[in-house]
């Protein structure tokens, strides 16, 4: 089976001091990476996720007018194409990633599947191309894109794996609730060896 790992949303604006950012965030770079370190050879495409919105305009509603945000549909001004907000943290190694997608580029997406190539290919067609059958998710934020990149690969009929040790979410009641979600709907919760120092097998069903 062709295995994928997804690094959703691990950017500046996600992180502490970033425009959203999420407790934990800058911690979870560096576990990210050291995941990678130990276990990147095993999966056969390793895709990284970036919002990556306009400068002008409110990206369809999703950056928030005179009214403020409301931070359940429209947001605080962030990951602006081009700005350090919108690059990858320092502690992240960017160097397994195959292929990088940027998503939101003029309208509101969370999920990677709303994500594109810089030749225009869409995630979905990037994993097809691939033969990729099983989807490992980690990164920012449970309660929001990683939520979303697992829903959208579950209706794209792929094994998701999420690993809940290795993402973060901005509500901790609302990333309890997305991992039952996932886990209802067909996919698996799982944790790394990152604790333990022993590989455990992807998929256990939560």
């Amino acid at each position: 089976m062709t295995r994928a790992l997804i690094v959703v949303d691990v950017q500046n604006d996600f992180t502490e001091g970033g425009a959203l950012g999420v407790v934990g965030g800058d911690a979870l770079a560096g576990r990210i990476s050291a995941f990678l370190r130990r276990h990147a050879d095993e999966y056969d495409l390793i895709v990284g996720s970036r919002d990556w919105h306009d400068g002008d305009g409110d990206n369809g509603g999703h950056f928030a007018g005179a009214a403020g945000p409301d931070f359940t549909t429209t947001w605080p001004v962030h990951c602006v194409a081009g700005t350090p907000g919108a690059d990858y943290h320092p502690d992240l190694d960017t160097a397994p990633i195959d292929v990088h997608v940027m998503k939101g580029q003029g309208e509101p997406a969370y999920s990677a599947f709303e994500g594109t190539t810089d030749t225009g290919q869409d995630l979905a067609d990037v994993l097809f191309d691939r033969q990729v059958h099983e989807i490992a998710i980690v990164g920012i934020a449970t309660d929001h894109c990683v939520r979303a990149t697992a829903q959208d690969g579950l209706r794209a009929g792929l094994d998701v794996v999420v690993l809940r040790d290795l993402v973060v979410g901005v509500d901790p009641e609302r990333s309890a609730t997305a991992l039952a979600e996932i886990a209802n709907a067909g996919g698996h919760v799982d944790v790394s060896d990152m604790d333990e120092g022993i590989a455990r097998p992807g998929g256990a069903q939560l």
